[in-house]
């Protein structure tokens, strides 16, 4: 899994959006998400006030009351990044990224649009799950923070995303590193090396790469292609020389009686 330290980052972002308009918030803790026509200031400050007291959901669905009875306002641009943050927090990643995508269709030019993608991807990064799950997840992270740093290159957020980027593929690569190996316990060789080769073309920065180039000189020895084997276990030999994973791939090489 990977280690999620992204609240932290997103909290701190967030606080100065938080601004509540002039007037006084409501008191009401019931009905507050009930259609019932109140001014911007009301709803608002009354979607702020259920922030603070950390009532997330509640929060959100008063947020999206605000674009919903103000659309014309203001305020409603705010309020529509405020629902998506509201729904980040309350672990409703599906509302928040449905919330931050309309933001960033309706208003591309916003200054606040590089923090609305930014916080597409965190929805996705904070889904990501353990090797052993479907990685779909995984791919839609990656492909936002790219996003992201393709249209903001510049932005305070990008240089997090940047971060997040190599920690996703590494994520990636243990994926295929574990398809591979699996492939390898079956006998099923040239599997095994359609998925060591991905890690070695697509993740070749990643600390799996040492290891990918081991198990494909093992593939290519059981496949009988000597050539390819030695070429794999020369490059692990340039780049990784005094790790564990060239000493057995020479000692493979050897046992095969290639020079």
């Amino acid at each position: 899994m990977l280690r999620k330290s992204v609240r932290p980052i997103a909290l701190l972002i967030a606080a100065a959006l938080v601004v509540p308009l002039a007037g006084c918030a409501t008191g009401k803790n019931k009905g507050d998400t009930k259609y019932v026509a109140r001014d911007v200031d009301t709803l608002y400050n009354a979607a702020k006030e259920r922030l603070d007291r950390r009532q997330y959901k509640l929060a959100a669905q008063l947020f999206d009351e605000v674009e919903r009875q103000h659309p014309y306002s203001v305020w409603a641009r705010r309020a529509q990044l405020m629902s998506a943050f509201s729904y980040y927090l309350a672990r409703q990643y599906t509302e928040s990224i449905g919330s931050a995508q309309r933001f960033v269709a309706i208003h591309p030019g916003n200054r606040d649009a590089p923090y609305a993608l930014y916080l597409i991807a965190i929805d996705y990064y904070e889904q990501i799950q353990d090797v052993t799950r479907d990685q779909k997840l995984t791919q839609n992270a990656l492909d936002a923070m790219n996003e992201l740093i393709r249209r903001y290159p510049e932005s305070r957020y990008s240089a997090d995303a940047r971060i997040k980027v190599d920690l996703i593929k590494d994520h990636l690569a243990g994926k295929e590193m574990e398809i591979g190996r699996f492939y390898q316990r079956r006998g099923d060789w040239l599997a095994s090396v359609i998925r060591f080769r991905t890690v070695v073309d697509q993740y070749d920065s990643t600390s799996h790469t040492p290891e990918a180039l081991m198990r494909l000189t093992e593939s290519y020895l059981e496949l009988g292609i000597q050539p390819e084997a030695e070429r794999a276990a020369a490059v692990l030999g340039h780049n990784y020389p005094g790790s564990k994973w060239y000493e057995h791939a020479y000692k493979l090489i050897q046992k095969k009686g290639a020079a």
